[in-house]
This record gives C-alpha cells, sequence and structure tokens, in this order.
C-alpha cells in the first residue's frame, strides 16, 4: 500500500458568509471569497455547505455550462426551473442539473418552521453547451450503511446512479464506529472525502473530524475508519 499524497483542509479554515437567512460555509472559492490557491480540485469547482432558514431561498437565477449535484441533509428542499421542473428534495436524494446551454431554477426552503441544510456541488462539464437536464435520484439512508454507495456517476446506467456530463462518480457512506472502508484509487485519478458528520482516520494516520476534507492524488488503496458513527462523501475524479 503506497504512502498518501494530499492536502487536508480543515472545517475551521473554510470561508463563510453569512446574510441571515443564509449562512454558507465555502470549501473552494465562491462569491467573495477568492483565492487563486483554492480554486478546484479536478473537476470539483464549488462545495458550498449551505443552511437556509425557514420560508427563505434563492430566487429564479441563471447557470450555464456547469452539472450541479444537490444533496440535502435536513429539512426539504424546493426546486423549480424554466424546464418546468418542480420538486421537493429529501434527505436520502440527491439532485443533479446540467445547466448546459443555459437554465434558471429557483431552490427555497420548502418549511416555513424547520431549517434546511444541504450540501452543493458544481463541476466542471466534460463537454460544454449540452442540452440542459435534471434529475432527482432516490438512494435511501440505510442503503450507505456500511458500504460506499454510488449516487452521481457518469456510468449511470453501469451502476444505476443519477447521471453527470463528467468522468466522476460520487459516492456517500455511514460506517459505524469501528468499520474500515477500503477505496482503490486507479492510476492516474484523484480522490476527494469530505466528512459530512464524525470522526475518521486515514490508513495513514491522518485523523478527519466533521466538515474537513481530504484531497488525495497518486496513491492506491484508500482505507478509511470510522472513530465513531459517521457519515462521509467520497470522489472519484479524473
Amino acid at each position: 500500500m503506497s504512502a498518501i499524497n494530499m492536502d487536508i483542509h480543515r472545517a475551521e479554515d473554510r470561508y463563510t458568509a453569512d446574510h441571515g437567512w443564509l449562512r454558507s460555509n465555502f470549501s473552494f472559492s465562491f462569491a467573495d471569497y477568492a483565492d487563486a490557491d483554492n480554486w478546484h480540485f479536478s473537476s470539483l469547482r464549488v462545495l458550498n455547505d449551505d443552511y437556509i432558514s425557514p420560508g427563505t431561498g434563492f430566487d429564479l437565477h441563471p447557470h450555464h455550462n456547469m452539472e450541479i449535484v444537490t444533496i440535502v441533509l435536513e429539512g426539504q428542499l424546493e426546486h423549480q426551473d424554466s424546464s418546468g421542473n418542480k420538486e421537493f428534495i429529501l434527505p436520502g436524494q440527491v439532485q443533479r442539473m446540467s445547466a448546459g446551454t443555459g437554465i434558471y431554477h429557483s431552490e427555497h426552503n420548502a418549511s416555513e418552521e424547520k431549517k434546511l441544510h444541504l450540501l452543493q456541488l458544481w463541476f466542471f462539464p466534460e463537454l460544454k453547451d449540452a442540452v440542459p437536464s435534471y434529475e432527482t435520484f432516490t438512494y435511501g439512508l440505510d442503503h450507505l450503511r456500511g458500504q460506499l454507495l454510488p449516487v452521481v456517476s457518469n456510468k449511470s446506467g453501469e451502476l444505476n446512479t443519477a447521471h453527470i456530463h463528467q468522468d466522476m462518480t460520487l459516492y456517500l457512506s455511514k460506517p459505524g464506529a469501528g468499520q474500515t472502508i477500503c477505496f482503490r484509487q486507479q492510476a492516474a485519478r484523484s480522490t476527494y472525502i469530505f466528512v459530512i458528520e464524525g470522526h475518521l482516520k486515514l490508513h495513514d494516520g491522518t485523523l478527519l473530524y466533521s466538515r474537513d476534507d481530504a484531497r488525495i492524488i497518486n496513491t492506491n488503496e484508500i482505507r478509511i475508519t470510522a472513530n465513531e458513527d459517521s457519515h462521509f462523501m467520497l470522489i472519484d475524479l479524473p
């Protein structure tokens, strides 16, 4: 097993934007946060950790040539777009939207009482100016127990996931305390790990806590052990 070549980014070092109705933590440069050394990792351009107050949200706004993935962690997201889609997304579901030649959408907290917590990721597309498309994929939180479950991939037919126009696969996992998850990184690939909740240890002894991330290149097998019940995301990238 080779040593891990990686950068660690701690939760407390993320940029935080607080707009009152919205509190967002940026893992990469976004909006008012500009850092030339933290612009993207492989094709992953944005990871925002958003808390949206009851009865509020983002009004209709445009996107162009970006693959957008939204994972609801708590609450209920109301989505509407210029292609006529209107849906409510819950924990245990993932939303994928390919902006392509251009699309408008709105995102609101569907509740007037409860907060909405979500992760939103943007990926550079493999193919520009595609026809805009949208889907919601239900994976079920129970299916994350003790395994890496693919939920978004360009190999959607093979893996039964939401489809994305980029050579990547996004996995979610909820290992119990003491469980070890193994992932084999293929040659010339990159791996991004984001701890949603819990406490993880990598096989080289590196400790990752809630909202920390690891950006890994040039290794082979990655062993991830949960020091407590945990929830994390792993993305296989070009």
